[in-house]
């Protein structure tokens, strides 16, 4: 944890979480192999529009995190929801976060649904059997 990322009580400070859900969305989606900007690019956005954060316990100053990214859901409409749990270095929970974000058409900003070309890349964790 960097020190500009604490508060005055040696604390990470709240609203830094969000940026590091978006971080660790973005790299969930690229290590199955697809990026945010090719979801652009094929004309989709993803908004957010729920962010919920309960916080166990702080993160500190020099604090190493891991930020553990699920989908528990396929995404089958407009709405794909991510849950986020943030660890220390010791492996204690710190913070949970629920992500919920639209596909949006980019160009009329209309819901859409998941790009076919991601949810290639997601299917197979939701189909085993």
């Amino acid at each position: 944890m960097r020190y500009a990322e604490t508060d005055q009580m040696n604390v990470v400070y709240h609203g830094n979480y969000a940026q590091y859900f978006e971080v660790a969305r973005a790299e969930a989606i690229r290590e199955l192999g697809f990026t945010y900007k090719e979801m652009e690019a094929s004309g989709v956005v993803m908004p957010i529009v729920e962010l919920h954060t309960k916080f166990l316990r702080p993160a500190k100053y020099d604090d190493l995190l891991t930020i553990k990214t699920q989908l528990r859901e396929l995404p089958t409409d407009h709405r794909i929801e991510f849950h986020h749990e943030v660890y220390n270095e010791e492996g204690k929970l710190l913070t949970i976060g629920r992500i919920v974000l639209y596909f949006l058409d980019a160009k009329t900003m209309a819901r859409s649904t998941m790009p076919e070309a991601l949810a290639q890349h997601v299917r197979p964790y939701f189909n085993k059997g």
